[in-house]
């Protein structure tokens, strides 16, 4: 016995239309859902830090400066969000939160 399988140029095309839209759909769908992350900055004895909040749960307390030598606040509240935003990005872009002595250079982070 023999089979013969048509393969409609058209068909596969709606198929993979259809498998593609499912997938986007997915996609959406889940980042909806996806964990959001609250940032707020935190008034410090000598100046500014921030926590990361998840679900009102602190995920991060940042009350100094990362990576310099001194256990130093940031000297200003826009500082230390900055800081606390590039921590969120990286959180939600699944990679390790940690930050280097560069990411302040680039945020311009008065140390």
């Amino acid at each position: 016995m023999t089979t013969i399988i048509n393969f409609n140029k058209k068909n596969v095309q709606d198929k993979i239309i259809k498998s593609l839209a499912i997938i986007l759909f997915a996609s959406l769908f889940i980042s909806c859902f996806k964990e959001h992350l609250d940032v707020k900055s935190i008034k410090t004895k000598n100046g500014w830090g921030y926590t990361i909040l998840q679900n009102d749960k602190i995920l991060i307390k940042q009350t100094i400066i990362p990576v310099i030598s001194e256990s130093k606040s940031f000297n200003s509240e826009d500082d230390a969000l900055k800081v606390a935003d590039l921590v969120v990005k990286k959180l939600n872009q699944n990679i390790s939160p940690s930050v280097t002595k560069n990411d302040l250079i680039l945020l311009k982070i008065k140390i």
